[in-house]
């Protein structure tokens, strides 16, 4: 069994609250904008991280982390990419990914929505964990954890904060 921490659209803030949420995930997934190396330094010395660039990324990012992640989880197939989009409106690069083989995880960013989601379609689950940084139009800040065992996902868990301000799990 694998307990998961999702999150993207960092953009170099790390809340503090954050290392709370994640404390007892094995490891975690970063969906893109990072913001910096500085926060992927801060997030592996905490927990092994699985990421991808996002589009505020520099050269450094890009060259650490791919665009896109495929990596299998307990069974289950992930891909992951910042500019994914949604169920009914995917991106052109995660289109070409279901070309390739249709994910049972798909997981991106960029709209600092929160988004968890079924696609009817491919039979997929769909996450985006909205943006966990404080630069965006967000006014609440959004990660996601969950625990994967043996090709089944469940007891998934939503932290939020207000943005710019202190807060509590």
């Amino acid at each position: 069994m694998k307990r998961v921490g999702i999150l993207s659209d960092t953009h170099g803030y790390l809340h503090p609250y954050l290392f709370t949420f994640f404390k007892e995930c094995d490891e975690l997934w970063h969906a893109g904008d990072w913001g910096n190396m500085e926060t992927i330094e801060k997030l592996e010395a905490f927990k092994s991280v699985r990421g991808v660039w996002g589009n505020i990324d520099d050269r450094s990012v890009r060259m650490y982390y791919p665009e896109v992640n495929r990596f299998e989880v307990e069974g289950l197939e992930v891909c992951m990419l910042h500019i994914g989009g949604y169920p009914g409106s995917y991106s052109r690069i995660f289109k070409q990914q279901l070309q390739l083989r249709v994910p049972d995880i798909m997981v991106c960013g960029h709209s600092h929505i929160l988004k968890v989601m079924k696609d009817p379609k491919n039979g997929l689950m769909h996450f985006n964990p909205g943006a966990a940084g404080n630069k965006g139009f967000h006014q609440v800040c959004t990660a996601i954890r969950l625990r994967i065992d043996n090709k089944k996902m469940f007891d998934m868990e939503v932290w939020e904060h207000q943005r710019n301000k202190d807060a509590t799990l």
